[in-house]
């Protein structure tokens, strides 16, 4: 009987520091996860990255660090871990197959969140669609387009294909072509330009507008004016000067030959 007692009291001790062991680990480790999930939530606000994003990346830490503890404990027990760490990574696995299509718009949305190729009020193109910038989540991108459409893009087709941001300078160059008869003398042509140019304040002195002839075309000698305006006056200026240079060019005896087949008015894609 005495034998049974010192086997129970042996094995009450050995387990018991087994157990003790096992809740310093949860314990202690418990404290280190929710300390890592706060210096990864600090580090991610000082870099202004989405609170969406910040308190995503902070759970999924934090899981990831308890999961590791637990398993830790387990082992502290003596329990065989090793078919919970393989449920575990076959269970990760399906889950990551099944959701690969969200987990590549998550990371697109993430690096986009890091390294800000545009920002909300952008103009831009990308993922097939152009329009202002609304919002940026954490798997899609809302654009707003110029007639008033919303246009939801999954972050992984954004990032997937080539970004032009029309709103990341503050200048944008407004290129226009114009068609004159050969029987025009091109001085005169270049100065009634250059008038309009002087006379419109929205154009920049700096860089200079140029305009040049550009092409002897079969019917015409087409112009190239370049000139430099803020982003927010693109259209207005591109329009406006357009307009004038028809009617400047019918008040001085300017002839634009019609049909302008070989005359090309045309504009960059933007907003």
């Amino acid at each position: 009987m005495n034998e049974l007692f010192v086997k129970i009291e042996e094995m009450a001790t050995f387990y018991g520091f087994k157990i003790i062991a096992a809740l310093v680990i949860l314990i202690v480790g418990r404290w280190i996860a929710q300390g890592i999930q706060r210096m990864t939530a600090k580090v991610l606000t000082k870099r202004n990255v989405d609170p969406t994003i910040v308190s995503f990346i902070g759970h999924l830490t934090y899981i990831a660090l308890i999961t590791f503890v637990v398993i830790a404990a387990l082992a502290q027990l003596g329990i065989q871990t090793t078919s919970f760490i393989a449920v575990i990574g076959a269970a990760g696995l399906a889950i990551g197959l099944a959701l690969q299509g969200s987990l590549a718009n998550f990371a697109s949305g993430f690096l986009m969140i890091i390294f800000k190729p545009f920002k909300a009020g952008d103009y831009i193109e990308g993922g097939g669609a152009a329009g202002t910038v609304e919002k940026i989540e954490v798997f899609t991108t809302t654009l707003n387009t110029v007639d008033n459409k919303v246009v939801i893009i999954p972050n992984a087709k954004m990032m997937g294909d080539n970004i032009i941001n029309y709103s990341a300078k503050e200048t944008r160059r407004v290129d226009l072509e114009f068609g004159v008869s050969y029987n025009d003398d091109i001085d005169k042509v270049r100065s009634c330009i250059l008038d309009i140019v002087k006379n419109d304040s929205r154009i920049l002195k700096e860089p200079e507008a140029v305009i040049f002839v550009k092409a002897l075309a079969d019917s015409s000698v087409v112009f190239l004016l370049r000139a430099w305006v803020k982003g927010s006056d693109y259209w207005g200026v591109y329009f406006d000067v357009t307009e004038t240079v028809k009617k400047k060019f019918d008040a001085q005896g300017i002839s634009i030959p019609y049909p302008q087949t070989d005359v090309h008015l045309y504009e960059h894609r933007n907003g």
